[in-house]
């Protein structure tokens, strides 16, 4: 076989076996898990080329080796399960090779024959850690595409489920799908979405996320994608009218357009009776409220309006602070930052070891600042409460940006007192009256001022009286790219 290659390869193959062969093994560059099989059929010379690392080669033996040995190629009954279609494309071929398939190439043919031999190791399909529910479904996605959407159609047994792929990133060329009913969703959010994934211009996707910022087009602490790995939850949000993005190697699926509220909705809202569903949705809420509030309260009043609190009260805190040499301020970030440094830790540590520290470094730290008269025992307190109430969000995403809206409260509080925390609260709430997702108002109902919609928001009413879904209700905006 010659060793050279002619300056401008073709793009289409040849009828010459060693030309067509050479022209793939240039474009691997020589890679050592390309493999060229020698194989001889019917008295002509054919090689089967695939790349070890990623097919099973057990499936070559059996699919195509015992199978077409004797007639293969000048039988016309071609059509098996494992044949996928006929090319002459260099290119195409290229691609397929990298999918997991193999090709069977032969003298004095410019075609190539492509089977599917896919070499499957995906783990078993269980319930996300991070989503976990008490009462409905305990399956989640997992890393394949296929299966996920698997997942999605067994749930939604209609024709109008539409699904779309997308190949994105320059060197990855990873395996994206959009996934939406086609008679329930907005066709402009869709033709929005679609015209974003085709101007993505990046040579690895790795994760939904690496989309999400190229896709969402927001500035924002908040999130105005939904991530999830459950199921149930994708259907039900499909039902709604929103669209699903998903990737190959990948378990998450963003969810778009979403609302404030979307964030604070679990299956468990569902799947219990509507008066307990709503009592654990307002709880959300007000573990918000708590998060993002309760420290800031706390260093306001110690710092400036101490007289709204009962007389005994104030000399209880007074008493804790005495010994203590910073102002609350201080002890409000030292105390918030040292929690997230422990719940990083325990997230990246092992989760045997993750249990004794989140327990023991909790229990060790916090007797000891107070002790050390670092911390007060009322800041302790608070910031036990504060990071509980931060860990009620269903959704990851959001928990973390409550967690960092905790940090300007705090500053504003320590300026100004209640009335720094007044004018911050209120940038908040207008700037989530003025955040959209996808043309979607992202505080509907509230900033848009529809009743029918509030059935779903804070609390929850009876499923029998839920008559429309939020797409036939909630206004969506022309999306024209200025």
């Amino acid at each position: 076989m010659k060793n050279t290659m002619p300056k401008h390869a073709p793009l289409t193959l040849t009828t010459s076996l060693e030309e067509n062969l050479l022209h793939l093994r240039e474009r691997f560059v020589h890679s050592e898990d390309f493999i060229m099989e020698y194989l001889h059929l019917q008295d002509e010379e054919a090689y089967i080329v695939y790349i070890e690392t990623i097919i099973d080669k057990k499936l070559i033996q059996e699919r195509i080796i015992k199978s077409y040995k004797g007639g293969f190629l000048h039988n016309k009954e071609k059509q098996t399960l494992s044949l996928v279609k006929e090319t002459n494309s260099i290119k195409e071929l290229t691609q397929s090779l990298l999918e997991g398939n193999c090709i069977l190439l032969s003298e004095g043919s410019d075609l190539a024959y492509i089977f599917e031999v896919p070499f499957s190791n995906d783990r078993k399909i269980k319930e996300p850690e991070s989503e976990g529910i008490i009462r409905g479904a305990h399956d989640g996605f997992v890393e394949s595409l296929t299966t996920n959407i698997s997942l999605i159609r067994k749930r939604i047994h209609n024709p109008n489920l539409k699904v779309k792929y997308f190949s994105i990133g320059n060197d990855s060329h990873t395996k994206v799908g959009i996934i939406y009913l086609d008679h329930i969703a907005n066709k402009k959010t869709v033709a929005l979405i679609e015209q974003k994934l085709q101007e993505i211009n990046i040579d690895v996707v790795l994760a939904p996320g690496y989309i999400e910022e190229f896709v969402s087009e927001n500035s924002s602490i908040f999130p105005t994608m939904l991530s999830t790995e459950r199921a149930d939850r994708t259907v039900a949000n499909l039902m709604d009218g929103r669209i699903a993005i998903m990737t190959e190697s990948s378990p998450g699926a963003l969810i778009a357009p979403t609302t404030f509220f979307t964030f604070y909705q679990s299956p468990d809202d569902y799947n219990s009776r509507w008066y307990f569903g709503s009592f654990i949705r307002f709880l959300r809420i007000l573990g918000f409220l708590i998060s993002i509030a309760l420290p800031a309260l706390y260093i306001a009043i110690v710092s400036f309006h101490f007289e709204i609190l009962p007389t005994e009260i104030v000399f209880s805190i007074k008493s804790s602070l005495e010994n203590v040499p910073y102002p609350p301020l201080i002890e409000a970030l030292g105390m918030q930052i040292t929690l997230e440094i422990l719940r990083e830790a325990s997230i990246r540590l092992p989760s045997r070891i993750a249990q004794t520290i989140g327990v023991v470094g909790g229990l060790v730290i916090g007797t000891a600042v107070v002790e050390a008269n670092l911390v007060s025992n009322t800041m302790i307190i608070v910031v036990a409460i504060t990071a509980i109430s931060s860990f009620i969000v269903p959704i990851t995403e959001m928990g973390s940006t409550i967690r960092l809206l905790g940090f300007p409260f705090m500053i504003m509080a320590a300026m100004f007192g209640l009335i720094g925390m007044s004018f911050f609260f209120m940038f908040l709430l207008i700037h989530l009256c003025k955040l959209e997702s996808f043309g979607t108002p992202y505080f509907a109902p509230f900033s848009t001022i529809r009743w029918s919609e509030m059935k779903d928001t804070l609390v929850r009413i009876p499923l029998p009286l839920f008559k429309k879904r939020p797409s036939d209700t909630m206004p969506q905006k022309n999306n024209k790219k200025e």
